[in-house]
């Protein structure tokens, strides 16, 4: 008689498990879908072949110019929407150099990137958000703003839900994804944020807002404004909050810290979590909480609470929404 193989038990029943190593828990079908079977360092392996045939193209092309770090990505992911400001360099004879780190976090860095066609004037700046690999990412919040979202398999919802590798490498390309779509959106829509140039994988470029010596705009909390600034910042929040809650949406994590002031201009950013107040059942909570961190900060800075009140903004809002 045979010796029965792993397959022919449940995970839970098999006999072996303290006699024989352990095979990964996945089932074989799930192997067939799943883009990173082996993993290797920081990297996926999906990521990994990505670089390796960025490195192969380069290789086997022109030398880069100096200074460059790659050969432009522009085909490699998906491309912003139309249409597409004139200052985005869609050349493939373009080359990319990073000139350095604007933000850290938890989830991402963001580096400043110039793309540029050499030996021309042809070149731009852009923000280069990178999520990190997946066994260094903390994203804290992602339970809650998960839900309403739904992959297309059941099996990708457990290992989400689990936290296994595989589920958190899909909750990291979820984030991407996730992100790139939302600029997407809400930039087809007129909102003010930054326009998604393209996605090649866990990096997103995005227009770069600030100086072109490359100094940031700063965020609203680095801030403080008085008197008329201040109103009219305030009014310009809450015409953004407005047009998403009319979309149907809340950013779900807004502070001071993740809104841009550049040219007196309030722009939204980091918006991996954007939340439907619809399909998530703890939509209205998310955009509660957005209203009075907001709220909050202008009423720190002297906006009287009249003007602020959270209660009455969020009524509002839900009404924009079509919920009341």
């Amino acid at each position: 008689m045979r010796m029965r193989d792993y397959e022919d038990f449940p995970d839970d029943e098999n006999p072996y498990e303290e006699r024989l190593p352990r095979p990964s828990r996945r089932s074989r079908d799930e192997a067939e879908f799943d883009p990173v079977q082996s993993r290797a360092g920081r990297l996926t392996e999906q990521e990994r072949d990505r670089l390796a045939a960025v490195r192969e193209s380069a290789l086997a092309g022109p030398p880069l110019p100096e200074g460059a770090d790659r050969w432009s990505t522009w085909d490699d992911g998906e491309q912003g929407p139309p249409p597409r400001p004139s200052w985005v360099v869609t050349e493939l004879a373009a080359a990319d150099t990073e000139l350095g780190v604007l933000k850290t976090g938890k989830e991402a860095d963001v580096y400043l990137v110039r793309r540029a066609v050499p030996d021309t004037t042809r070149g731009c700046l852009m923000a280069a958000k990178r999520y990190r690999s997946n066994e260094h990412r903390m994203f804290h919040r992602d339970a809650g703003y998960l839900e309403g979202r739904r992959m297309r398999r059941s099996r990708e919802m457990r290992a989400m839900t689990n936290r296994t590798a595989f589920g958190r490498n899909l909750i990291a390309e979820q984030w991407a994804t996730a992100e790139f779509a939302a600029l997407s959106r809400l930039w087809s829509i007129g909102a003010p944020v930054p326009y998604p140039v393209q996605r090649s994988g866990t990096e997103l470029l995005m227009e770069y807002l600030g100086d072109d010596d490359g100094v940031a705009a700063p965020r609203l909390a680095e801030l403080r404004p008085t008197g008329e600034e201040l109103e009219d910042l305030w009014h310009q929040l809450t015409e953004v909050l407005s047009l998403l809650a009319r979309e149907g949406v809340t950013h779900g994590d807004l502070s001071a810290y993740n809104l841009l002031v550049h040219k007196g201009t309030l722009t939204l950013i980091d918006l991996p979590q954007i939340v439907d107040m619809v399909a998530n059942p703890r939509g209205l909570e998310f955009l509660a909480r957005d209203v009075a961190n907001v709220a909050g900060w202008f009423r720190s800075k002297g906006l009287p609470e009249d003007k602020t009140n959270p209660t009455t903004l969020t009524e509002e809002l839900i009404e924009a929404a079509g919920l009341d």
